[in-house]
Order: C-alpha cells, then structure tokens, then sequence
C-alpha cells in the first residue's frame, strides 16, 4: 500500500479534535498521522490484500466470539498511539478490560489506546 505524506507543521499543528473533523469532513479519504504530526493519506489495498485481510478479521472475530475476552476492531478504526500517532491497523483487538475503562466519548472517537494486536 502506498502512502502520500504531508507535512503541515510548519503552517500549523492539527488537535486531535482538528484531525478527527478533518477525517469527518473527508469521509472518502483515508487520514493517518505519524508520530511527527504528519498526514499520510493511504490508498486502498488490493484484491489479494483485501482477501487476506478479511480473513484474519474474520478469524478474530470467530475466536473472539468464543472467548468473549475483547473488543475486534476492522481496518477504518483510528487508534490514538502513546507516541501521538493516528493508525488503523488492518485489524485490531483489544483486551474487554482496557476497552472498558475508557470513557464513552473516548470509545466513539479515535480511541487513545494502541490494540493489545
């Protein structure tokens, strides 16, 4: 997958809240942010890379259902990372109980917590 970056920093540095409207804005767009502050804009995957990844998402998904340990998250989710960065991983999980103590504004909008996977 290829990756356009844009620095802004030297014009302006987004909030979190000015980076969440910007993604909300440009719902076509697919945003990231490094941990520089940096806007990537990813492009979509492939046939064989979307194939593959709805199957591990599915395999999460179905071992999840059984063991009813986490939350499973797919590809258009945006975690906050500590270091400051905005990433969607192809699919993500996290543990019930990090999840849960997160408020429910934090849980509706880029979550800042980085997937236990």
């Amino acid at each position: 997958m290829t990756a356009i970056t844009v620095n802004l920093n030297p014009i302006i540095q987004l909030s979190d809240n000015q980076f969440y409207q910007l993604c909300r804005e440009n719902p076509e767009v697919k945003f990231e942010r490094n941990a520089k502050g940096e806007i990537l804009i990813m492009s979509p995957t492939g046939g064989e890379t979307g194939k593959r990844n709805v199957e591990i998402a599915a395999d999460f998904v179905f071992w999840n259902r059984q063991t009813k340990l986490g939350v499973c998250f797919d590809s258009s989710t945006c975690f906050k990372f500590p270091n400051g960065a905005n990433r969607s991983p192809d699919v993500a999980w996290i543990k019930k109980d990090r999840w849960d103590t997160l408020t429910s504004e934090e849980q509706e909008k880029f979550s800042p917590i980085a997937p236990d996977f």
